[in-house]
């Protein structure tokens, strides 16, 4: 298909012309490293490994490079690992790196930002619960992911509602304790997002406020400093980036039946629920990636003030320290 060979064309190109500019600055150990089928990108995935679904089903996961795949809870936990060394690239909210970088010292930049949908992002109750509304959460215990898009607009919704976070019980909690926590009877209400929200529908739980408006629907990349040092890595990561965009066109141009299939069976909904929030996801916000620019870092600085006022962040954080323009040269020649 078109994407396919165009994808393999221009890595066979880059694979070529990268050792050659390396050979022509006299460096022959530069030479080797710019060679991409060298490369193994370690990269995080949330939820399920949606990222690598949809690259093989549209073909597109014949890479020159090896991708090594990590399942995470949420993109909190991808951005520890990046802080471990445990990963190259790691995908998230905006709002992660934000806690990842309050110790002044991150070893990872935000590099592109993916666009994609703001859906089942909730503040959802049990099956037989009486609070209809936010409002209806003051004095309850609430479940949260910290240091994630629950977090995030969790606060948010608490404040449009005239509520304070001391007005609630706040527990952090991961998904998966989250959920069992609601159904157990140990917390009120939960604010979560993905596989999760969806599980919990399943379960009988009703919806009480979402992030849908609430969030921006930047989804970043971040990668380890020590990726854009090597012009390889680089090169490997600004292809899997576009890749993952291409694809989802793929989905979108007629390919959704089979792709929600493929969904059902990994988040064990009903096909058609499936397919209707791919649908629905795609329509609102189409997921495609775009080079970092100014309104990126405005967007995710708007997000780091906001968890200064809550107190999350003990001191005013400045975003563009770890953000960066050096992979949009190469992301705008992959896409």
């Amino acid at each position: 298909m078109l994407f396919r060979r165009t994808l393999r064309t221009s890595a066979a190109a880059l694979a070529l012309l990268l050792p050659f500019a390396a050979a022509c600055g006299g460096n022959a150990k530069a030479e080797s490293s710019s060679d991409v089928s060298s490369v193994t990108l370690r990269v995080g995935s949330t939820g399920w490994r949606v990222e690598e679904a949809v690259l093989k089903y549209a073909h597109l996961d014949d890479t020159p490079y090896k991708v090594k795949w990590s399942l995470f809870q949420g993109g909190d936990q991808q951005l520890q690992a990046i802080r471990a060394g445990a990963l190259d690239l790691a995908s998230s909210s905006e709002i992660p790196p934000v806690f990842a970088a309050a110790d002044g010292k991150p070893n990872f930049k935000v590099v592109a930002v993916q666009r994609g949908a703001t859906l089942n992002q909730e503040v959802v109750v049990p099956k037989g619960s009486k609070v209809t509304d936010i409002a209806g959460l003051k004095g309850k215990k609430v479940g949260y992911v910290q240091n994630t898009t629950a977090h995030y607009f969790l606060y948010k919704l608490l404040q449009q509602a005239g509520l304070k976070w001391s007005d609630i019980d706040a527990k952090p909690l991961l998904p998966n304790d989250g959920l069992a926590a609601l159904n157990g009877g140990g917390i009120d209400a939960f604010a979560s997002y993905g596989t999760s929200i969806i599980t919990a529908h399943q379960q009988g739980a009703t919806t009480v406020g979402s992030g849908k408006d609430i969030l921006s629907g930047n989804f970043l990349w971040s990668a380890r400093d020590s990726v854009l040092t090597s012009p390889a890595q680089k090169a490997a990561a600004a292809d899997l980036i576009a890749r993952i965009t291409k694809a989802y066109t793929y989905v979108r141009d007629g390919q959704q039946d089979g792709f929600a299939k493929i969904t059902a069976e990994a988040t064990h909904q009903p096909l058609a629920q499936a397919k209707k929030d791919l649908v629905d996801a795609q329509a609102q916000r189409p997921t495609k990636a775009r080079t970092v620019g100014d309104d990126t870092i405005a967007s995710q600085q708007k997000v780091a003030d906001a968890f200064t006022q809550l107190g999350a962040l003990k001191q005013h954080l400045d975003v563009k320290s770890f953000w960066t323009t050096d992979l949009n040269a190469d992301l705008k020649k992959a896409l």
